[in-house]
């Protein structure tokens, strides 16, 4: 879900929602600065020929500077993605810093770093790959269509720097059923979660868009 709650959120959610909890939270998070040795593999439509697919390779160096990975345990791995294109990375406070005490809401969550270094390592690698696989698709694979992407990746000169970022749990109730979003503690107008979907704007939606198939069928039928 974008930051405006989707196109299908019913018109009456901001009235009749019922608020169960707001949860301030300084969720946990490295700041990475790393040079990486890509080794990749990935089917392109480029030199296909008669076929839809042919196989490329090559190797590739990457520099990653300010790549934000989530070390969070109250944010799922979707929602901090989410939250990190939106956060201002030189506002990051450093973890187990005394500021913390001093800024934001009172009774906030501070998430702490008990995660092993070797998990540590494990999981900015993912982030890293992750990351690898979509700058691949942005130049250094030949074509425009791409499937069954791999990628090896060997990190040098790796920094991480902890940091705590604020954000905000929301919990609240529609129609008897529970819902949870996030609030960016940078950008209030950044939003993520599940709403709920207002049937009847997707039926309203798909009516009009079977409408439109009509009218085009009728015209093409009667053009021809």
């Amino acid at each position: 879900m974008d930051e405006r709650l989707g196109l299908f959120t019913p018109g009456d959610l901001a009235q009749t929602a019922q608020l169960e909890g707001l949860q301030p939270i300084w969720w946990a998070g490295w700041i990475v600065h790393a040079n990486a040795h890509v080794t990749w593999a990935a089917d392109s439509n480029a030199n296909a020929w008669r076929s839809d697919w042919a196989p490329h390779s090559g190797v590739a160096q990457m520099p990653f500077r300010n790549l934000l990975v989530s070390a969070s345990r109250g944010l799922n791995l979707d929602e901090a993605r989410q939250l990190g294109p939106h956060t201002q990375l030189n506002a990051a406070v450093a973890a187990r810093s005394a500021q913390l005490q001093q800024m934001g809401p009172p009774n906030a969550t501070l998430e702490q770093f008990d995660t092993q270094r070797s998990a540590a390592r494990a999981i900015i690698t993912d982030a890293i790959e992750a990351t690898s696989v979509q700058t691949l698709q942005q130049g250094y694979i030949p074509g425009t269509r791409y499937r069954n992407i791999h990628v090896s990746v060997l990190l040098q000169g790796l920094e991480t720097r902890r940091v705590a970022l604020p954000s905000y749990v929301l919990a609240y109730r529609y129609n008897n059923k529970s819902y949870r979003a996030v609030i960016h503690g940078q950008n209030a107008g950044c939003v993520i979660g599940k709403s709920p979907i207002s049937w009847a704007k997707v039926a309203l939606v798909a009516g009009i868009v079977l409408a439109i198939v009509l009218i085009v069928l009728t015209i093409v039928m009667f053009a021809t």
